[in-house]
């Protein structure tokens, strides 16, 4: 009897355990996290996760990355930034995790977790936490991922371009998840392309068909390197694609995609071009009125570009914090400065020689070596770097394959403003009026008691100002040195003669003209042999119209 209550007692206490796991184990009956943390679990946060990234190894860090991600937390983004760019280093004495920038000769060193500024000054102190290349090819997709659920539109569009890149089943997932709440057409696109992407590494025929058929308008570089593999056979003339059909449909669509490149690398063309042109407009406008009106050849027309361009370089280093608005204040000093150099050549130089074009010629390129050597002693031989302000920086894509670059819009848009302000000095101020007269006439001009004498000085002082003005935009575009003006001068009177002499509308057609000739003729001819074509086409033009496309009556013209 005893013996047969022990095993009673025995079940009754194996089915009272047994129910018990159960119950623990059914959804609404498990431990809390609370309780685990209560018990000295650690919490899976940005503080304590932070910390891990002073492991050693890249499976360490790699495992940091990968937990630092599962963590909701704003800064998550801004540390694998860091990570990737190499700016995330550790305290090597208490391994406190820090971003390093670099401060011209200083380092600024601060804590990633409370953000303060930590007083380190020694870089041997700190100690990088580096990466390798899978490890960055791993941060490049979670940041692309984070910044997936930007707000902000040129974000998330980046992003999603980035996540294509890096086509694989998460970011798979992730575009179709995207395509649920996004309303921006452009980025839905892209997203649709990345799907369809991947879709055509399945082994469903009708997928890859779809994909297709999704892809044929797309742009990316990636579509097209994949349709390539698709339907081009490799060196050994075997197919990846055995379906001759995807093969067929994949060669038309990547027809059609090679069209539209084509077409826009014809748009690019002309957008380079003109913004060559512009370059080339704002060099020779001022040699143009200078030449029209006084008949001087001026070839120190160059140095005084450079004059302009080293203006706009000191301003800059007088008012380093404020690149932004230091442009705005280098341009009407730059036009300032170069036009008294203008007007102290004219007056101490070219009135001696008016008449004797040769020796006008000779005399200004001695100026031009005698300016070119006075660069030299103030600034030294070597070139000189001006910083682009950050609203000309970057570029403005238009598509995966035609981007044009804010600075040539900028300095297109300006040329276009330069030009149009000379012609309403011309035609509605008395500076005008008289440097019309003097350029028609010079002898009447002086009868109806216009001193010509000064009309020719601030002709000459206004010319160079421009010149000056185009020294500040080209510092935009390279570095500024003491042969600035060498590489331009030849490019100028090409232009001025080609347009007319005097004619500053003239001026504006050959300078856009030469300067799209110039970008069609560079991808066959080369930038060296495309010159030279253009000043052979240049030479017989002349034979035909000796004053150019259209001739300015008046003395120089004439003669």
């Amino acid at each position: 009897m005893q013996r047969l209550l022990s095993i009673k007692y025995i079940i009754l206490v194996s089915l009272l355990f047994i129910s018990g796991f159960v119950v623990a184990s059914e959804p609404g009956n498990t431990v809390s996290s609370d309780a685990v943390h209560a018990e000295g679990v650690p919490e899976n946060n940005f503080e304590n996760t932070i910390p891990l990234f002073t492991g050693k190894g890249f499976k360490k860090k790699t495992a940091a990355v990968e937990t630092l991600v599962t963590v909701d937390d704003a800064r998550v983004l801004s540390i694998l930034q860091a990570m990737l760019t190499n700016k995330l280093y550790y305290v090597k004495s208490d391994k406190q995790v820090v971003f390093l920038e670099k401060q011209q000769e200083n380092i600024k060193v601060t804590d990633v977790i409370s953000n303060e500024i930590l007083d380190i000054t020694e870089k041997s102190k700190l100690k990088k936490i580096s990466v390798n290349n899978k490890l960055r090819k791993l941060l490049r997709g979670y940041i692309a991922t984070l910044r997936v659920k930007s707000q902000d539109d040129k974000v998330r569009a980046a992003a999603v371009q980035q996540v294509i890149k890096n086509m694989n089943e998460t970011s798979y997932a992730l575009l179709i998840s995207l395509l649920e709440t996004e309303k921006n057409e452009s980025i839905v696109k892209d997203a649709q392309a990345g799907i369809a992407l991947w879709d055509l590494s399945s082994g469903d025929k009708q997928k890859k068909l779809a994909a297709i058929s999704t892809l044929t308008n797309s742009l990316l570089p990636e579509v097209k390197n994949k349709l390539e593999s698709l339907a081009l056979p490799d060196a050994d003339g075997n197919y990846l694609e055995a379906d001759e059909l995807v093969r067929a449909k994949a060669k038309s669509a990547l027809v059609k995609i090679n069209d539209r490149i084509a077409y826009y690398g014809v748009l690019e063309n002309i957008v380079f071009g003109l913004s060559l042109g512009s370059v080339l407009l704002l060099i020779a406008i001022g040699l143009a009125i200078t030449f029209g009106v006084m008949g001087v050849i001026n070839m120190a027309h160059g140095e005084l570009m450079m004059i302009g361009a080293y203006t706009a370089y000191v301003v800059q280093q007088i008012m380093p914090n404020y690149i932004g608005a230091s442009i705005f204040v280098a341009m009407p000093l730059a036009f300032i400065v170069a036009g008294a150099f203008g007007v102290a050549i004219e007056r101490l130089v070219i009135r001696f020689m008016y008449g004797r074009p040769l020796e006008t010629l000779l005399a200004t390129f001695g100026i031009s070596l005698i300016l070119q050597q006075l660069v030299r002693v103030i600034f030294g031989p070597t070139n000189q770097a001006v910083v682009t302000p950050a609203f000309m920086s970057g570029s403005l894509e238009i598509n995966p394959v035609f981007a044009i670059t804010y600075n040539r819009l900028y300095i297109f848009a300006f040329s276009i403003m330069v030009l149009i302000a000379l012609v309403l000095i011309l035609k509605k101020t008395r500076l005008g009026l008289q440097v019309r007269a003097v350029s028609q006439n010079r002898n009447i001009a002086k009868a109806m008691g216009i001193r010509s004498e000064w009309v020719d000085a601030l002709t000459f002082g206004l010319g160079a100002g421009i010149a000056g003005l185009a020294g500040v935009a080209l510092s935009q575009l390279t570095n500024v040195g003491p042969n600035l003006g060498q590489a331009y001068i030849i490019d100028s009177f090409m232009v001025v003669v080609f347009g007319g002499v005097g004619n500053l509308w003239g001026t504006l057609v050959a300078a856009m003209s030469l300067g799209v000739i110039n970008k069609f003729l560079e991808p066959w001819a080369g930038a060296v042999m495309a010159k030279i074509l253009v000043l052979i086409f240049i030479i017989l033009f002349i034979q035909k119209r000796p004053r150019g496309l259209f001739p300015q009556k008046g003395r120089a013209a004439e003669s």
